[in-house]
């Protein structure tokens, strides 16, 4: 079972990883045999290396601005949470700004499950 403060920290560390910019910090966190989906991804990603290749081209398209949580409620290795991120667009500088939701699976300290629901016109 996970504790709210156990999550709580890593998210605050998966937050902080992203936005240094931090692939390997940031890839630490999450399983070996981790999933990953969102609205853009309706089929998920499987594994530790196809979501690295997800994170480095978002890191070469953009450079992260804020990730805050607004909310995070835990029920045993089930973490549901409600953030809002923002990024800018390397290509112009646009700042993009989505309020999202989430449902995460967390084992032995790890990110083993992520689904994300947010509206894909709001990153358009």
């Amino acid at each position: 079972m996970t504790t709210r403060e156990e999550v709580t920290l890593l998210f605050e560390e998966r937050r902080d990883a992203w936005l240094r910019g931090d692939l390997d910090a940031y890839l630490a966190l999450w399983a070996e045999d981790m999933t990953y989906q969102s609205p853009l991804h309706v089929e998920p990603l499987r594994g530790r290396a196809a979501f690295a290749r997800l994170v480095r081209q978002a890191f070469v398209l953009s450079r992260p601005l804020a990730f805050d949580f607004t909310h995070i409620a835990v029920v045993g290795d089930v973490v549901l949470a409600e953030w809002r991120i923002a990024l800018e667009r390397r290509d112009g500088g646009r700042r993009v700004e989505w309020w999202g939701m989430s449902v995460a699976e967390v084992q032995g300290g790890r990110i083993r499950r992520w689904r994300e629901y947010w509206n894909p016109a709001d990153v358009a």
